[in-house]
């Protein structure tokens, strides 16, 4: 079984909103996926959420853009599985970049779900 990210992008009004949902693999991994649009502004806040099916502790979430850069400047490592990380300051400005997802340490077969917002 291959790990799988979706985003679903919401780009009504100043604040836009991205949400990843993902499923990890075998090794505890979620492919890279990229948004379909272009991003440009500050994040303002990041929330990692455990799914039904909860991640192992300390799972890692990298939000990345073009140029393979952290825009959570680390922020996303080792997210507890016990309840949602709020994440709202110390991130990288997006600047004209699709921005990816990649889940690593998640555990077989886990889920959850990063809310991205934008402005």
């Amino acid at each position: 079984m291959a790990g799988t990210i979706t985003a679903v992008e919401s780009r009504v009004g100043s604040v836009k909103q991205i949400v990843f949902s993902w499923l990890s693999d075998a090794s505890g991994d979620g492919t890279a996926t990229a948004t379909t649009y272009s991003y440009s502004g500050d994040l303002i806040k990041v929330v990692c959420v455990p799914g039904a099916t909860t991640p192992s502790d300390l799972y890692d979430v990298t939000l990345s853009d073009d140029n393979s850069l952290d825009l959570l400047a680390g922020q996303g490592a080792d997210c507890p599985n016990g309840s949602n990380l709020v994440i709202t300051g110390g991130f990288l400005p997006v600047t004209q970049s699709v921005i990816s997802l990649t889940i690593a340490n998640g555990g077989n077969a886990k889920i959850g779900t990063v809310y991205v917002y934008i402005r």
